[in-house]
């Protein structure tokens, strides 16, 4: 039922690709990928081999380095674990959805970590068994955690009754966690998002609060507020929009289609800003806090486009070319990463003083966001169509004559 669901959200697409990733990507230190979509994939791999090859073998708190400010390593212990393995795998979800003979047996190999992994991090028994209790920032990861299982449904439909069990009590365990007045009241929504979306008992009070204090919130123009105040930061795109998207498209009948329509209008403008703000190098504003989350920045342009959303004046492969910039600009450079793979503070390269005192090692896998769209078929326009530039490059590096901007009403 989850998956005929999920497919009817795609179209019921599947995957078909001219890459072999196993010859491409088998070393990507060395061998230089083939297209865009190899490219993609070698981020992947670089990002999830360290997280789940150590989460799998019980492992991960032992060999995942655990950086932050000084003094708040020890704090930041608590949470960075589940931090890295519940933003990774809302990332990487929709990529282990896919069902195709090609990428098979490299998306067999991470869903196959995915599922030992997951079966640590709810077992109380476990070496891995992670926080889901001790302050605050268990609610923030076990929802990211929930979104990845709704982007992958039969990574949850795979795994043993008991696994599935432990994994709803450890939702549930977050449940007496207090939001702050922001955007931390759409984390308690993605979890009861999630109990919603496979069938169990849900707290429809804690959805139509955060959807409801979000439309309160709304400042104009594809915005919204991080609580009542507006902030220049990227939030509306690290938790804010792709959570009220996902979490509208999940919950069954119709009680909020009236919001639906409006984010059919919001979520597109807001995709369309943020394409004209990548530079003409794959740059963008160093704005606001958590600055950290590289390429994550664009977890809202990436989802809309996977989400097949993107408004009409934008088209799929300019958006590829653009975020492939950007994965280039916050993500190639050796300095993002210690020896052993790991990603270091910063957002091209080591630079520990740009994150805040809640930053640490497993808040900086948020980047995985940005690797949404390979959840689209090879034989998307998204990845079909030749490569195209976007707004900041047409304008500055060609000179054309394209239409003004304009603002939207909601």
């Amino acid at each position: 039922m989850l998956r005929r669901f999920f497919l009817r959200q795609l179209g019921g697409v599947g995957l078909v690709s001219t890459l072999n990733p196993l010859e491409t990507l088998a070393s990507p230190a060395t061998a230089a990928p083939t297209s865009d979509r190899a490219y993609w994939l070698s981020i992947l791999q670089k990002l999830a081999e360290p997280v789940l090859t150590a989460l799998a073998e019980d492992q991960l708190k032992v060999r995942m380095p655990v950086e932050s400010k000084p003094g708040q390593e020890a704090d930041r212990k608590n949470y960075s674990y589940l931090e890295a393995v519940g933003r990774l795998l809302a990332g990487i979800g929709p990529w282990l959805e896919l069902d195709s003979a090609e990428e098979k047996a490299l998306r067999q190999k991470y869903f196959s970590l995915a599922q030992k992994g997951l079966a640590n991090a709810v077992n109380p028994k476990a070496k891995d068994y992670l926080n889901y209790t001790k302050g605050g920032q268990p609610l923030v990861d076990a929802a990211f955690l929930a979104q990845g299982l709704i982007r992958c449904p039969k990574l949850y439909q795979s795994l043993p009754t008991e696994v599935k069990t432990q994994v709803l009590t450890a939702f549930r365990q977050t449940r007496p966690i207090q939001p702050y007045f922001s955007n931390w009241l759409l984390f308690s929504a993605m979890i009861e998002a999630f109990f919603a979306f496979i069938g169990e008992e849900y707290d429809k009070m804690r959805l139509d609060y955060a959807l409801r204090q979000h439309e309160q919130w709304y400042k104009g123009d594809g915005i919204f507020g991080d609580g009542p105040d507006f902030h220049w930061d990227y939030y509306n795109s690290y938790v804010i929009q792709p959570f009220i998207v996902d979490i509208l498209r999940t919950l069954p009948g119709n009680s909020y289609d009236f919001l639906k329509k409006r984010m059919d209008k919001i979520a597109p403008r807001y995709a369309a800003v943020q394409e004209r703000l990548i530079a003409t190098d794959g740059t963008f504003p160093v704005i606001g806090r958590s600055i950290c989350y590289r390429a994550g920045a664009f977890h809202h342009l990436a989802n809309t486009a996977f989400l097949k959303q993107l408004p009409p004046e934008i088209i799929p492969a300019q958006v590829r070319t653009a975020l492939t910039a950007v994965l280039h600009k916050t993500l190639d450079n050796p300095k993002n990463y210690d020896s052993k793979g790991w990603l270091y503070i910063g957002l091209n390269g080591h630079q520990p003083d740009l994150g805040e005192g809640y930053i640490s090692t497993g808040s900086l896998y948020l980047t995985a966001t940005a690797l949404l769209p390979l959840g689209l078929p090879a034989t998307d326009p998204f990845w079909a169509n030749p490569a195209t530039d976007w707004t900041s490059r047409r304008i500055w590096e060609k000179g054309e004559n394209l239409p003004t901007d304009h603002a939207i009403h909601a």
